[in-house]
């Protein structure tokens, strides 16, 4: 057994039914908040994600299909159970930790569960107070709601490579991804916060319910300023590559020694930033007075900026623009971020023994001040507590040998 949690959600059982990436973001991130969270695996194979390497943490051997890092990236504070639900034994086990559990998350194509009566109304029969938490591609309704949907789609056709990626006037242009799995990870976020809701909504009622969460929705829900030009203005932003489509000076700029971030959203920080610059005379310039006056004239004020900030360094830009409260800071990679001293006095990593050796993980970025989250099992084996979590849920050894024997665990 794990250290007890000590996070607000304490006192809490989840059943997580997912894989790859939205869903065990979901489990992690109650996990992190102190929900005991129960990874549901199939028996010998695991979850999907375990496999997408290089890189690897762990490499497969004789008797493991080995853990990439992608894997350990979703999977900490959880512990794994070994079953194979589409055995009617497998099944049965579903449902009684069902009918122990305050939350059940599955990312199974819509409708698939049901076929194997452990769908939503198949689990409210056996705990009413059970809320059940679907995240799919598209949504359970819909004309789509039957395809399959990964983030790399997603992405594209819930609007976010419109706007992301080299303009048509410029060498390179075209659409293009995020390079993090953003539409994951909005979905993964916004089912968390669904969730959290429904118990408060339970606290009152005493009923779960069932949420239904689509990395289709949750990238449209994130386009903000994109898709309010559009419905509000008929005006489309577009493309702008790394500048901001309303406001400018906002980018990145070349120093003499690497490139540096300079955003400056409203005509207050403008100001500082031209007589930081030493072109307080910019002020008076009608293409620059306003910020809708320097977004038509965008070009025109990125090379007077570029000019001046290419005689001097990264570092130096970074600490002049600072002091005067103007925006700036580098483009870090992981390498850079594990050495920034405000990550590091933030504790943004978070090291965890595991049976192979450690595993580095990034902390959870929710910082309560009575009931921070805590950091208690690292990313498990599958299976690794199939005999804990059966006991748990009454099953004596023979029990288990018996459904060992016709191989549902």
């Amino acid at each position: 057994m794990s250290q007890p949690s000590t996070g607000p959600l304490s006192g809490l059982k989840v059943v997580d039914m997912t894989r790859v990436v939205a869903g065990p973001l979901c489990g992690q991130i109650l996990g992190d908040l102190g929900a005991d969270v129960i990874k549901i695996e199939k028996p010998g194979e695991g979850d999907d994600s375990r496999r997408v390497a290089p890189p690897w943490f762990r490499e497969p051997g004789e008797g493991s299909t080995g853990d990439s890092t992608y894997f350990l990236a979703v999977n900490r504070n959880k512990r794994s159970l070994a079953v194979d639900f589409a055995r009617p034994e497998g099944q049965e086990v579903i449902r009684r930790l069902a009918s122990q559990s305050d939350i059940l998350i599955e990312n199974y194509r819509t409708g698939t569960l049901g076929r194997y009566g452990l769908g939503y109304a198949d689990l409210r029969a056996v705990n009413p107070r059970l809320i059940y938490c679907s995240i799919t591609g598209f949504g359970q309704t819909g004309p789509y709601s039957g395809r399959s949907g990964y983030d790399y789609l997603v992405q594209g056709m819930g609007g976010l490579m419109a706007v992301t990626g080299i303009p048509d006037d410029q060498p390179g242009a075209g659409p293009m991804r995020i390079g993090v799995p953003v539409a994951d990870t909005l979905a993964g976020m916004n089912a968390a916060i669904a969730l959290t809701a429904a118990l408060e909504a339970r606290h009152r009622t005493g009923e779960g319910q069932h949420i239904d969460i689509s990395l289709f929705d949750s990238a449209v829900a994130s386009l903000l300023n994109t898709s309010s030009s559009w419905l509000n203005a008929g005006a489309v932003l577009g493309r702008t590559g790394n500048d901001h489509p309303s406001a400018a000076p906002y980018g990145v700029f070349a120093a003499s020694d690497g490139h540096v971030i300079v955003a400056t959203f409203n005509d207050r920080e403008f100001e500082r930033l031209a007589k930081a610059l030493g072109h307080p005379e910019w002020l008076d310039d009608t293409r620059f007075r306003r910020n809708s006056d320097r977004v038509r004239n965008r070009v025109a004020l990125k090379d007077a900026v570029s000019a001046v900030i290419c005689r001097k360094t990264r570092a130096e830009w970074i600490d002049i623009l600072n002091k005067e409260t103007i925006s700036a800071g580098p483009i870090n990679d992981m390498s850079d971020l594990e050495q920034d001293e405000h990550a590091v006095a933030r504790k943004l990593f978070v090291t965890l023994e595991s049976q192979d050796g450690p595993v580095r993980t990034v902390a959870s970025p929710y910082r309560l001040s009575a009931t921070p989250p805590d950091y208690r099992l690292p990313p498990p084996h599958v299976g690794e507590h199939t005999d804990e979590i059966l006991d748990e849920l009454g099953y004596a050894a023979e029990q288990r040998g018996a459904l060992r024997a016709c191989d549902v665990l």
